[in-house]
Order: C-alpha cells, then structure tokens, then sequence
C-alpha cells in the first residue's frame, strides 16, 4: 500500500464524536487553491497528523493540487514541510521563446509549464504513476474545461501530469494545456473548493484548508485587483455551495439522505487569521516558505484546540480573515548553548556548550497592526517559527508564539524583549519563554541586553509548567544582518506609505532605547 495512509488517511479510526455513536464518520480533505502561498498547508497537514485525523477523501484545486499530488505520492506531511522549505522559488518562472513577445497578440501565456515539470514537481517529489496508483484514499483534482467552461473533476486513478500542470496554469500567466481534444486552465474561476464533490461522497465532516483572501479592502494596481478577481469568484463560488449544503442539512435532520450520510454535514476551516502575503512576496524573497509552513501549523494547532464538535456554520463568514492593516514583519535567528535538567541559564548554557547541547530559535515577528503595537504598552506582536534542539532534532515547528518588544517590568529601570514559543516532541507538550532585559548597568551593555536571551524550557503550554531545562541565546553579527534584511512592511499600498511605516518603527526603536540608556525614563509609556 503507497504511504498516503501515513496521516491516517483512511476511515478506520473515524472521530471521536463518530466512535462513541457506533460510526465512522467520513471525511473529507479539502486543499483550496492560493497561488505558490499553498505552502502553508503543508504546516496544516502536520498539524492534522499529529491530532491522528483520518480522511476517506481528499480534493485539490488549483495550488492546492500540488499538496494532494503530493500526499498521493506517498510524502508525510514533515516531508511535504522539508521539500515546500527547500524549493528554489524560480522554479516556477518559465519564459516562452522570445518570438512569442515580440508578437504580443499572439501571446499565449506570460510563461510556460516547463519550470513546473522538470523543477517543480520533481522537487516536491509528484509523481504521477504513484498518484495512479495510491491507496487509502480517494483524491480528486478539479480543473477547468475551458472548451466546455465546465470544472471537471479527475479521479487520482486518471490524473495525467498534463491535467495536473493545466490545474494550476491560470489565464494570463501561462497558457492553456491541451488534452482529448479540449482546453483546461486553472479552475479557480468557477471553483476553488469542491466541497459538493465530497458531499456526493458521503462525507459528514468536511476539513477545508483555505488560503484565498476574504476581506473588505480594495487594493490599487493591477495585479492586486487580479486577486481581487479570484478571490470573488473563489469565495462566491464557495458561498454558492455552502448554501446548498445548509439545504442538504435540513433534508437529512428529516430523512431524507440523497448522498447517505446519516447525519448532518458538519464543517471545519483552517484559515489565516490575517490574509496571506501574495506570491510576488514570495518572488521577492519578502517571505519564505518556511514562515507560511509554520504559520499554516500554528493556526492549525489553535484551531484545533479551541474547535467544537458541531464544527462552524456553513455561512460566508467561515473564510473571513482579519483587515489587512500597515504593519512591520522580520525574521530572526537567535542560538546558545542550552541544557536540559538545568534551571539557571547561564549554568545551562556553560553545560550546555561543554556538552555540545544548543539550541536554537527561527522566529518570524508580525507587528500586524503598526499604530496599534506603538500604543499598546506592552507592544505585543505576533510570533511563528521553528527551533533546533540537538537533543529533539531540528524544524520543530512552535505551535504558539509571544513576543513582546519593550515590555513594562516591576523595575521602572528595565524593560522586557520576550520570546515564548510552545511546541510539541514525542507527544509532549514544552514552552520555551526567553527574556531580553533592558537595562541601564554599568558600562556599555546595550549590544548584549538587546542580544542576549536568557531562556527557560517548562515542561506543558505555559510559563506555568515545571522547568526542565535552561541556556542563553544570543543574535550574532551575521545574524543581526540577516535580520535586517528580511524587515519589510506589510499591506503598504505606496513606496511612501512603505517610508513611513519604517519611520514610524524605527522612531519608536530607538526612543525605547534613549529612554533607557541615556534619558532614564520609567518605564510607564
């Protein structure tokens, strides 16, 4: 049997709900579409495994093919993570002969499919045979016939690697792809989500990983009115099913069951809190597949702590996602020695370098809301990311991040940076909170104070958990560059907007250290 089952992907185990009734619920994997962003579900899936989820059933449309192709060729999701991580991004760019520009009428495409087939989907290891011949779940891939303007949805057992290339190719970008006799293109026109192909099914529970925008801002300039385009049709063509469902729902609380389910369809969504970043983003290195990764896995893991049995209503407010808002991203990397069975961390991080135990941290900070976090006296931001552990192993991603920039603390003379992350190994529970301390001491310390994490491992999701472990980590001169150069605004709509918000920032930066080092303000903000 092909290795799809290795997240459980079959109906033997059913929920929890569903066992304690006698059933096996069936369920439904459904991968929408969002652009080379897709990489965030792949944080999801691990996620969903680590929670022993099983699938009967499993359907991608349009970026979300390339993570089903990818399941269906027999790849974990902690696979899926390290080839979505190791993915050169230009891949993707493809240009057609130069002929075909200098006759732009006759111009099919912006590029071809050529970057796809012999980089792309060798890298993240689709293998079409393996696709055709996978067990443990069904899977279907949705495109659209443009011949016919019908989405046509193609069983895993007669997927061809030209309707898999032709699913993702939208209109403009690359050309259409010929096959039997008719045009295919990217279906995220007419669909996005085939949550009614699952239905027919017999699904019961419905698992929906969305990455497609829905928010109320328009955005200026062509490509982002593009989006603007598909998330429209993606999310109207999703409402349009959700309210055939909620139809279908009502016929079987009376009995009437046309698909078979025996109970009401239920619905979960894994989505981001803020929309995701586009793919120029990613074109110019602004974000990488290792953040959307880690960001698909935290928002999974909250889900999953805070989701109800009866799931969410089948309503357009399932795929709403917090206004984009000005604001400021930067990924940092911060390493030490760090030792378990040790409390004090300094003595854990002297143990911890004699003993060659380090740890270290990859976190991705989003200040969402700029105004907001200036004001905010405990400038709370948003933290993702991963660590390495040399006795855990490495790209351990964090379920749950704190940072905290310039924090008040009971000394009026000190100020806090902290960095908490929760994350799980072997089934158990740790959270890792660290602590910068800003303060004014005797000689010129301000390089270590803003360098220097003095960090503690507890046992559980808390502070509260018992302490196992200690070290300091600390943000090397490389590493301080690299920082700088990942810092960029996010959801500027003009390069003086873009100014501004790194004025603001940067203002605010630096009037916390004056305050501390040479004005001697308390620090009650």
């Amino acid at each position: 049997m092909n290795a799809p089952n290795r997240i459980h992907l079959s109906s033997a185990e059913g929920s929890a709900e569903g066992s304690e009734r006698g059933l096996a619920v069936k369920r439904s994997l459904i991968l929408a579409g969002g652009g080379i962003r897709v990489s965030y579900q792949a944080g999801v899936l691990r996620a969903l495994e680590e929670e022993g989820l099983g699938f009967d059933h499993g359907d991608g449309t349009s970026g979300g093919i390339m993570n089903l192709g990818m399941l269906l060729s027999g790849l974990s999701p902690q696979e899926m993570c390290d080839r979505w991580r190791e993915l050169e991004i230009s891949g993707f760019i493809s240009l057609m002969p130069l002929s075909s520009y200098i006759k732009t009428t006759d111009r099919m495409g912006m590029g071809d499919a050529d970057g796809i087939v012999e980089k792309v989907f060798p890298s993240l290891g689709i293998d079409v045979a393996k696709i055709n011949a996978a067990q443990g779940m069904e899977g279907t891939f949705n495109v659209c016939n443009y011949s016919s303007k019908t989405c046509e949805v193609i069983s895993h057992r007669d997927v061809t690697l030209n309707l898999m290339v032709a699913g993702i190719s939208l209109p403009i970008f690359m050309p259409p792809v010929a096959e039997g006799g008719s045009l295919y293109i990217d279906a995220v026109w007419i669909k996005d989500a085939h949550l009614m192909e699952a239905v027919r099914r017999g699904a019961e529970e419905i698992w929906l990983v969305w990455c497609i925008g829905n928010h109320s801002k328009y955005k200026p300039g062509f490509f982002n009115q593009y989006v603007h385009m598909i998330e429209m049709s993606a999310n109207g063509a999703l409402f349009e099913e959700f309210r055939q469902i909620r139809e279908l729902n009502a016929r079987i609380e009376k009995g009437d069951s046309p698909y078979g389910q025996q109970q009401p369809i239920r619905l979960h969504v894994i989505k981001p809190l803020y929309p995701l970043p586009l793919d120029t983003d990613l074109y110019k290195r602004r974000i990488n597949h290792a953040t959307l990764i880690e960001m698909g896995y935290a928002d999974a893991k909250r889900y999953l702590a805070t989701r109800e049995a009866q799931g969410i209503a089948f309503t357009p407010e399932a795929t709403k996602m917090n206004e984009p808002t000005l604001g400021i991203t930067f990924r940092e990397t911060m390493s030490g020695g760090f030792s378990l069975d040790e409390t004090d961390p300094k003595e854990g991080h002297e143990k911890g370098r004699s003993e060659g135990s380090r740890l270290a941290i990859h976190a991705t900070i989003n200040i969402q809301d700029l105004d907001r976090f200036v004001e905010d006296p405990g400038h709370l931001g948003e933290l993702t990311g991963n660590l390495d552990f040399t006795p855990f192993g490495e790209n351990i991603p964090a379920s749950k991040g704190v940072f905290n920039l310039f924090s008040p603390a009971d000394d009026p003379k000190l100020k806090l940076m902290i960095y908490e992350l929760g994350f799980e190994h072997e089934g158990q529970k740790y959270y890792l909170a660290g602590k910068k301390k800003v303060r004014d001491d005797p000689g010129f310390d301000l390089w270590k104070d803003t360098t220097t994490l003095y960090s503690r491992l507890h046992r559980g999701d808390s502070v509260d958990g018992e302490v196992i472990g200690a070290g300091v980590l600390s943000l090397g001169v490389t590493d301080l560059i690299k920082l700088s150069t990942t810092m960029r605004v996010t959801n500027a709509e003009s390069v003086g907007q873009r100014a501004e918000a790194l004025s603001k920032f940067g203002k605010f930066f630096l009037r916390e250290l004056w305050d501390t080092y040479v004005r001697h303000v308390p620090t009650d903000d």
